[in-house]
């Protein structure tokens, strides 16, 4: 890659679920290079992201590198009663603050499942234009996601373009860490 290359910004496309089947490993590459995870892991979620593809209000936004390879993709679904992440956060909104607080997030929201950017593309506003790309779509009242706890790239983000605390340190069913659910309102300022 020349530096020119390296220093392009990326192309943005919506994606339909044929399409991201379609790079559905190099898609699962990227998430488990950008998330530090074991390589295991694309095998183990593959059927996960299989499965979100099907949910109401599914939308999917990829960049791409000047080469036209995958660097980066974000994507959700309205989150709804019944699916498993919504009755986790739920579940620990109401213990925490009540069913006031769980219906203020819960009842009309976007759920940001994935936003992941190559490490060598990250940096270059592509995050950001991938989020904001995706929620344009979203006709929900508000946007939700989890993140895990502690300082990166991704909390500057969210922070920067006006998530606000809804949960934190919360533990997610079998999964031994600390996450913070983040919301906003939505259209995005």
């Amino acid at each position: 890659m020349t530096a020119a290359e390296s220093s392009s910004p990326d192309r943005l496309a919506e994606l339909s679920a044929q399409d991201l089947r379609a790079r559905l490993s190099e898609a699962l590459d990227l998430y488990v290079t950008a998330m530090r995870y074991p390589k295991g892991t694309a095998e183990q979620r593959a059927p996960m992201w299989l499965a979100h593809m099907m949910r109401t209000g599914w939308r999917c936004i990829g960049a791409f590198d000047p080469n036209g390879n995958l660097a980066g993709i974000a994507y959700g679904y309205r989150g709804s009663p019944g699916q498993w992440w919504h009755e986790q956060v739920r579940r620990g909104l109401i213990e925490r603050s009540g069913p006031a607080a769980a219906d203020q997030w819960t009842l009309d929201y976007f759920e940001l499942t994935e936003l992941h950017v190559r490490p060598d593309r990250q940096g270059r506003g592509t995050g950001e234009n991938l989020l904001r790309a995706l929620l344009a779509g979203a006709t929900e009242g508000r946007v939700l996601l989890s993140t895990p706890e502690g300082p990166s790239r991704a909390w500057r983000l969210y922070r920067r373009v006006g998530f606000v605390d809804v949960l934190r340190d919360y533990q997610f069913s079998g999964d031994p860490r600390l996450f913070g659910v983040l919301g906003a309102t939505l259209p995005l300022a």
